[in-house]
This record gives C-alpha cells, structure tokens and sequence, in this order.
C-alpha cells in the first residue's frame, strides 16, 4: 500500500478494533456457506505445514480452522486487531504485517485463508498482494479468497459509531480470477451467494475463490 493510505486503513482499524470484535467475531455461527468452505479448505491443509488467516481482523477463522486441527497463524495491518486476536484465542500465534509486502521467506505457508481481507485494496494493490501471496505459499498450496461483488468504492468515515476513513472495494468475479491467474494462480473453484440477513452482515453479494499455486511438477511438465 502507498504510506498514506496504509496509515488510514491501520488507523481506522485500530480505533475501531473493540466495536469490529463486538460485531464480527461470532459471525461464523450464523454463515453456513462460510463454514462449509473453511471446512473444505481445513481438510485440504491439514496436516501440510503452516497456514495463515491473513487479514485476520480478531482471528474469528484463524480459530475456527485451529478448533479444526489446522496449524494456523494470522497476519493483519492493524496492530489494534492482533492486540484483540491474541486475548481471544490462546494458543494462536498473531502478528502485524502488510499483506502487499509480508516479511515472510518465499514459499513459508501451506495455505492462506484471506476473508474479505482485500475489501480496502483498490485494484493495482490486490494485484500486488496476490503476487505476494503466491510468493510466501508452497508449491500446491491453497489460497481460500472471499470479497464483496460489484465495481463500485464505498467510502466509509463512520462504522459502528467509530471515525474511520476507508474504502470499500467491490469486485467481479471475472475480475479477481483473471487477476489470480496473472499472480501465477490456477483457479480451481469459484462459489457466490446472495446476502444472509441484514442482521448478519452488509447486504452485498459475496464471492469465494478456491484458488492453489502449481506444484513443481505442474509448472515444470
């Protein structure tokens, strides 16, 4: 991310980090979809090294796929959000980091669980991030990516009663695929859904993208 725009969206999570925890942290109970998928993704990971919740926000997946038998970390820009990942799930490790520029080793995660961690990315910086992602996963890992559907920004200075300044990025499916397979990505499944309940979450449509790194003997045949 640019400076700026990196220290807005750190910010705006950072203040609003115990109202996000009040608000999202149990929504998985009320999002089958949701959990059918990190299911499916838990069941190809286990046991392969290493998985990272990326955007973590307060960890909600990376719990849900630790309770699962998964060897998972989580990575968010928002130093305010891992403080409340760790007080909520013992036993996860939980570190800061910027998913554009991860200090990571190449190829260091089995697997990356990104849920809606690219909403505040803009197009040429989910272009970047997915490169990166490529970059830390091993050959024939797996990237699980879920986002809002649509072409438009959403500017946001007031969330849950909290000053923030962020931009929603939506986008089409289409779109994330052909920037996926550009990133070096096969795509392998891609699922939508209609909105659950306002109660539940932002009335958008959602997409999710079963996506994995050719193994060596893939990219080499």
């Amino acid at each position: 991310m640019v400076e700026q725009k990196t220290s807005d969206v750190q910010a705006s999570y950072d203040r609003g980090a115990d109202e996000y925890v009040r608000h999202i942290y149990d929504e998985l109970r009320h999002k089958p979809l949701d959990r059918q998928l990190l299911d499916q993704f838990a069941e190809r990971v286990r046991g392969a090294g290493l998985v990272c919740d990326l955007g973590c926000g307060p960890g909600q997946v990376a719990r849900y796929l630790h309770e699962r038998g998964v060897a998972v970390c989580g990575v968010d820009l928002s130093a305010g959000m891992v403080e409340r990942a760790r007080q909520l799930n013992p036993g996860i490790e939980f570190c800061q980091g910027d998913m554009t520029d991860l200090d990571l080793a190449d190829e260091a995660w089995a697997g990356i669980a990104a849920f809606y961690a690219i909403v505040n990315l803009p197009p040429a910086e989910l272009a970047e991030a997915l490169r990166e992602m490529w970059r830390v996963l091993r050959p024939g890992g797996v990237l699980l990516l879920s986002f809002h559907i649509g072409d438009e920004v959403s500017h946001v200075e007031d969330l849950w009663a909290c000053a923030v300044c962020l931009d929603f990025y939506f986008f089409r499916t289409a779109d994330v695929a052909s920037y996926l397979g550009a990133a070096g990505f096969q795509v392998e499944e891609i699922a939508e859904r209609e909105p659950y309940a306002p109660e539940v979450e932002y009335q958008s449509r959602r997409a999710y993208i079963f996506a994995r790194r050719p193994s060596l003997e893939t990219t080499t045949a």
